[in-house]
């Protein structure tokens, strides 16, 4: 099989040489499937080179169609020989692939757009989704206890988490602290989805979803939990010339589209990796054997940290959120930037950001809605991992930070933070 490719402007033209039987049409899958990674959601092949097409080749054409339906994009055939196009008619399926005049159809309406921002070889396409909203930050328990691991029964909070918040923190899901003292880690928690990553050994994460009046629940150490409306959605796709849009680069366009120095953040995006860490032990264990100088600090941390020292879950989709701040001037803030660490080389802007990292769907274009695509991401995808975002900046060893190739992005002004301990 020859497959040739065509650019008409955000469309693209598959020319098909050779049979379309079993074989091939799994080597045709993966070119399929290739051409949507690179975002391309208008595709028309060109089967007139193709004389015999089998049931396993119409079976992959209406698998794709599927697919490019769900992201409201096109996918069309034209140009079909004489036996391929015989096929299609009499399995009925002329009417739903062929194309009249060679035309892809138009892909549907997306919102209105706001604008257009490009920043640093990244392009952004920015909805105003609820202007003039805010949210309001809470603060739950003491993050600095985990230097030496000294969360005790008191320390351990039991909080719902209902789709109008978003959560990032330590904690498990369990009836109280004594049931979940073993396995305490990373969790984040966003339109009523929760999700985290025991301690327990399992190395399996582990997530609830909202459901008619359930409202996922977990026994929290501590965390920043942010309720309220996203006040913009803004949709980017790195260039060519620069590959991957690095985290704080997505960050550093937040403060000006949201217009605010400290916001709520949440990412889906297709990755070009995560770097990151997560615990490994529970830092509730009475025999933990941690103390503050021992835990982070090197040969004890290769025993409390799984570290990703290259970029990990690549060529995946990520779930990320967090809170950031471009700097220390808020008076009352001082608990939430205690749970910050920096960004980048310098100590401000700093965030704290969760990533859930699930197997790839492509992104329909335009608007998004959040809820929506939280639910479809646990119900229709593997979630692989939770971690904790990190950055290493160290000149020449370091491997720098999570980077993503287009996706999605919320953002919202945090107007109140209050402390609850």
């Amino acid at each position: 099989m020859e497959i040739t490719r065509e650019h008409f402007g955000d469309a693209m033209n598959l020319i098909i040489q050779g049979r379309l039987d079993g074989y091939w049409a799994d080597h045709l899958a993966k070119e399929l499937t290739q051409v949507l990674r690179e975002g391309v959601h208008q595709v028309r092949l060109d089967l007139a080179g193709v004389k015999y097409m089998s049931s396993a080749g119409i079976g992959m054409l209406v698998q794709f169609y599927k697919q490019f339906e769900a992201i409201q994009g096109s996918f069309t055939v034209i140009n079909a020989s004489a036996s391929v196009r015989t096929l299609l008619s009499l399995t009925k399926l002329d009417t739903l692939l062929v194309a009249d005049g060679g035309l892809a159809r138009p892909a549907a309406a997306v919102a209105p757009l706001i604008r257009q921002l490009e920043r640093g070889g990244v392009i952004f396409e920015i909805f105003d989704i609820a202007a003039g909203a805010a949210l309001k930050c809470v603060t739950v328990g003491d993050a600095s206890l985990l230097a030496g691991c000294r969360f005790r029964e008191a320390d351990c909070h039991r909080i719902s988490f209902p789709a109008s918040t978003f959560a990032v923190g330590l904690g498990a899901f369990g009836n109280d602290f004594t049931d979940c003292r073993s396995r305490f880690g990373e969790f984040l928690s966003i339109a009523g989805a929760a999700a985290y990553l025991p301690t327990d050994g399992t190395n399996v994460p582990d997530y609830m979803l909202a459901a008619a009046t359930f409202i996922p629940e977990l026994q929290v150490l501590y965390c920043a939990m942010a309720e309220g409306r996203f006040s913009h959605l803004a949709r980017f796709d790195a260039t060519k010339e620069i590959g991957a849009v690095r985290l704080s680069d997505l960050i550093h366009a937040g403060f000006e589209i949201a217009g605010s120095a400290i916001i709520g953040v949440v990412i889906v995006a297709e990755t070009a990796g995560l770097l990151g860490a997560s615990l490994r032990r529970s830092p509730a264990l009475e025999d933990n054997g941690a103390s503050g100088t021992r835990l982070f600090t090197f040969p004890a941390v290769r025993e409390w940290l799984s570290y990703s020292a290259e970029r990990a879950h690549t060529r995946s989709l990520a779930l990320v959120v967090g809170i950031a701040s471009r700097n220390d001037e808020r008076q009352d803030a001082g608990k939430l930037f205690s749970m910050l660490r920096p960004l980048g080389p310098a100590p401000w802007p700093a965030g704290h950001f969760h990533a859930a990292a699930f197997s790839y769907r492509p992104l329909k274009k335009g608007t998004l809605d959040l809820r929506t695509m939280v639910a479809t991401l646990f119900e229709s995808e593997n979630l692989e991992s939770v971690m904790h975002l990190l950055n290493d900046t160290r000149e020449i060893s370091g491997a720098g930070e999570s980077e993503f190739v287009r996706g999605a992005c919320w953002f919202g002004p945090i107007s109140e933070i209050t402390e609850r301990v």
